[in-house]
Parts: structure tokens; C-alpha cells; sequence
């Protein structure tokens, strides 16, 4: 009953209803929206058929941690955190692209590469390159943000040259990008990590741009241990590191990767046990803070009863519906 794999909740003014691959999002007077991370797992765009135990409440902890420590950079959609696992904030109108930003070449990034590509969304990568060595630079390489299905890359010339984002909004968005990725490489290293890469979702309320979603959590990021990065390189190791990429690996190695005709392999109780395990240590690593586990079992009520709280609290407040 600690598992939150699903809500179907109706707020007293809820305009609208969306369930995302982790998140299930209600729209209120068509102004805020109440984001409740669930428990849900997703790998390759595909939504696993088993929830973690705890996973949606270090997602939504971690992002608010973050999103506070970057609020100087950047506005943010958050308005209320009335539960570990929901989030209350502003209706922004989102753009159809995610901000990725990589530091070091690994994951679909590595994969690209070893398939011979030495160039990722416009950005021209040089010959020699290990899996997890440090770039020259930090690069943007972008994705469409797919409704259903996955998510494409895409250069930042394709991106203007569709109209998908204009031009001096899209400088806007690559300048808050670079500064937030800087802000969170100091922000890991006083953790003793290194973030490796990570993505922004921005949003727009009239002509103002908003930082929206999550941000530095291990499903949108990725971590190595500083420690132990130069001697694991240097000897051709797999590093050490905070992310969601040991769940892709277990898929990798069962033989699924999204593609059609394959089949998820079985998430036993004990692979089920072990990935909240993992999200609990990211969270402890991450943030230097202890969880706190929720001494409740009913999530699924304390998510309800505290959210309703607070959108009944926002009516007398300075936010009103």
C-alpha cells in the first residue's frame, strides 16, 4: 500500500486530468497545475508494469531541493509542496523541446558514438573518445518532447528552422540551460559526485519563461562518483555513478530496449526491492540528507487528504483559484 502506482483523484475546481509516464498531473481553474509523482518507472519511453516502493517521493523531494537552490537563475513553476510526493505550481505553456546538456559522453550520448556518429544534434564530438570521458566542452543536444512514443533528437537549427521554438526564446533558453547545468556541477561536488548530464523543461506565461518539471533527479540526470572517476577511467572501468542507467542496463541485458516485438522481462520482488533500494541511496546521496520514510501505508489517501488541504488553503491565499 506504500506504492503510489496510479490516482484517480477529482478536485473541488479541477479543469483537466493528465497521466504522463511517471506523473499524473491535474489542471486547477485552468491556471495551476497539482503534479503527483507516482511510483511508476519508465526506461526507453516505455512505462515498466511494476512501481518502486517510494521512487515518485525522491523524484519530487529532490526536484524541490533544486529547484529552490537554482530559483536565483531562473523562476520556477512551484508554488506549494503540501506532500512528499505532489507538487502545486503555475500553468505554464511548455515547450516542445527538453534541454538536454551533457558534460561527459555516456549513455544514449556513449551508445550514438559507439555506433560510429560523431556528430549529436549538430554538435561535432572529436575521434577517440571513450565511453564517460569528459567532453571538451559542455553540449546542448536537445529532444522533441513526444506526447506518445519517444522523444527525438534534434539541432538547435532544426529546431529554429521549424518554428518549434523562436529564435530569441531558444537564446533564452540555451543561456538558463548552461547556468543551471554550472550550478548543479558545484552543487554535486560539494556531494563528492559529478553530474554528468541532465535535462530542463522550460514553460511560458505570457512572455515570461519558467523552469517547470523536475530537475537534477536520477530519472532526469545522471551521477559518477568523483572519487573513484580518473582511476576507473584511466583503467577502462564502468564508473561508479547515481542514475536510472542501471535500470536501462538490467533491460539491456534481459533484451529490451523499447524496440518493437521485444518483451519486458519479469520484475521480480526482488529486482522490485532492490531499484527502490537504489532510488533511496540516490536520494541520501544526492541531497546529504537522511529519507524519512512515510509512516503511513495508505499513500494514496495522505496524497489526497494533504493535496486537497492545500488547494483549498490557495482560495484565501496569495495564489487564489
Amino acid at each position: 500500500m506504500n506504492t503510489l502506482k496510479e490516482t484517480n483523484f477529482h478536485f473541488e475546481g479541477q479543469t483537466a486530468f493528465y497521466r504522463g509516464k511517471v506523473r499524473d498531473v491535474y489542471t486547477i481553474a485552468d491556471t495551476y497545475l497539482a503534479m503527483v509523482a507516482t511510483d511508476r518507472i519508465s526506461a526507453f519511453d516505455v512505462v515498466l508494469p511494476r512501481a518502486i516502493p517510494y521512487k515518485g517521493q525522491v523524484l519530487n523531494q529532490i526536484a524541490a531541493k533544486f529547484l529552490k537552490a537554482t530559483e536565483d537563475i531562473v523562476p520556477n513553476w512551484v508554488l506549494a509542496i503540501p506532500d512528499p510526493c505532489v507538487t502545486i505550481g503555475r500553468q505554464c505553456l511548455p515547450f516542445k523541446v527538453e534541454m538536454v546538456i551533457r558534460g561527459y559522453l555516456s549513455g544514449h550520448a556513449w551508445r550514438e558514438y559507439q555506433a560510429g556518429k560523431r556528430e549529436i544534434c549538430g554538435e561535432p564530438l572529436p575521434d577517440g573518445l571513450k565511453e564517460n570521458d569528459r567532453l571538451p566542452h559542455p553540449i546542448i543536444t536537445p529532444t522533441t518532447k513526444a506526447a506518445v512514443g519517444h522523444d527525438e533528437d534534434i539541432s538547435r537549427a532544426a529546431i529554429l528552422e521549424k518554428g518549434i521554438v523562436s529564435e530569441a526564446d531558444y537564446q533564452q533558453l540555451e543561456m538558463y540551460t548552461f547556468a543551471l547545468f554550472r550550478r548543479g556541477t558545484d552543487l554535486a561536488a560539494e556531494r563528492g559526485l559529478i553530474l554528468v548530464d541532465t535535462k530542463y523543461e522550460f514553460g511560458k506565461i505570457g512572455d515570461d519563461i519558467f523552469l517547470i518539471d523536475e530537475i537534477h533527479t536520477p530519472d532526469s540526470s545522471r551521477y559518477f562518483y568523483a572519487d573513484s572517476y580518473a582511476q576507473l577511467q584511466n583503467e577502462g572501468k564502468p564508473q561508479r555513478q547515481l542514475s536510472k542507467e542501471f535500470v536501462r542496463k538490467w533491460l539491456i541485458a534481459n533484451g529490451f530496449q523499447g524496440k518493437d516485438g521485444q518483451k519486458i522481462p519479469e520484475m521480480t520482488d526482488e529486482i522490485v526491492s532492490s531499484i527502490s533500494e537504489r532510488y533511496v541511496e540516490l536520494f541520501e546521496h544526492i541531497t546529504g540528507e537522511r529519507f524519512e520514510y512515510p509512516n503511513d501505508t495508505a499513500a494514496a489517501e495522505r496524497v489526497e487528504r494533504n493535496t486537497t488541504a492545500a488547494l483549498s488553503s490557495m482560495k484565501t491565499s496569495k495564489h487564489p483559484l
